[in-house]
């Protein structure tokens, strides 16, 4: 039976009202929402199927669509979970209904998932790379990999940071992460230094951005693995940009995420490493896990890192344990079955 049009104004409306909501109320970041609506989405599709609304779905309509989740990732199905439960604590909030359907439908077990990370030697060899990039973009790729390891932030924090964030007399980083909340982060002077280099070139490059001008290239061998970028856009209206890291073709907006990862995933064949073991979050876990191996308390990380609750900072002390059960298990003579 269809829908009615009553009912498809209440689903269209009611899943954009809770998603500001998260904004409004909680502070949620713009990909936190868009992850909400993603989660939601595909449930909503899923139901409507079967002629069911999300709105009005019981608990057997939620366990069917679980089900033809399939084999799905442990943590996809207990995320999408979580985005339906405080969907419904919303709209019981909001007297839309009575009950939460999801009350009594548990999360799939999670096993210990270790964060992927570099050696120090293998972060050495990518720093080591990329300062024999030639040019302007191989500056500005160094500087961000050095801001990444120096301060483990998230890539968005990376991105959109704006210059005045960096501290050069405090020597620290003044970071807006997750839920908009700050946290400052010592710099070390490798990477305040690799800013200091890239200012003047930034400026460079944006007073040419405001006068139209295009983007040279160069010709050798490394600086082609970082792919030319197209020249700055003409429409920029001659705007100033507060960014760090402007965009070459919008320069009133920063560099994206995704050219970000493009640019590592080019870095890391040139360091003769697998592109699938980097992403500025594996960099991230490297920052952490390297400060814990090297004796840092697991409160400072934790500050450093923007993490709420330090339960999700403890990984990082399974991944410094692992590392040294293998390196006894490899190494220590009775390991090995007894000293000979």
């Amino acid at each position: 039976m269809p829908k009615s049009p009553s009912s498809e104004m209440r689903f269209h409306g009611l899943i954009p009202a809770f998603l500001d909501m998260m904004m409004a109320e909680r502070n949620a970041a713009a990909n936190t929402r868009a992850a909400y609506a993603r989660d939601l989405g595909d449930a909503a599709m899923f139901l409507a199927r079967k002629k069911v609304d999300l709105v009005d779905a019981n608990e057997d309509d939620l366990r069917a669509y679980f089900r033809s989740l399939g084999k799905s990732a442990a943590r996809t199905q207990a995320r999408r979970l979580s985005a339906l439960r405080q969907f419904y604590r919303f709209l019981c909030s909001e007297k839309h209904r009575k009950e939460d359907p999801t009350r009594s439908i548990d999360a799939p077990k999670l096993g210990r998932s270790l964060p992927k990370y570099l050696t120090e030697k293998e972060v050495g060899r990518l720093i080591e790379t990329v300062a024999q990039y030639p040019g302007d973009e191989g500056l500005r790729l160094r500087v961000m990999l050095e801001l990444l390891y120096a301060a483990g932030l998230r890539v968005t924090e990376l991105v959109s940071l704006p210059v005045s964030a960096i501290q050069f007399d405090r020597a620290l980083v003044l970071v807006r992460g997750k839920g908009d909340k700050e946290r400052v982060v010592p710099l070390g002077e490798p990477a305040l230094k690799a800013v200091r280099e890239w200012l003047p070139v930034r400026k460079k490059e944006m007073e040419s951005s405001k006068r139209g001008g295009g983007k040279k290239t160069s010709a050798s061998p490394q600086a082609s693995r970082l792919h030319s970028l197209p020249p700055p856009s003409r429409g920029g209206g001659g705007k100033s940009s507060p960014y760090l890291f402007p965009s070459p073709v919008r320069p009133d907006a920063p560099i994206t995420r995704q050219r970000l990862f493009q640019l590592l995933k080019q870095l890391a064949l040139a360091a003769k490493l697998d592109p699938k073991r980097l992403s500025p979050h594996v960099v991230r876990h490297a920052f952490a896990t390297h400060l814990i191996e090297h004796g840092a308390d697991l409160r400072s990380v934790q500050t450093m890192l923007g993490h709420a609750d330090i339960a999700t900072t403890q990984v990082y002390t399974h991944v410094a344990s692992d590392r040294l059960s293998r390196t006894v298990a490899e190494h220590h003579p009775l390991a090995k079955g007894g000293a000979k």
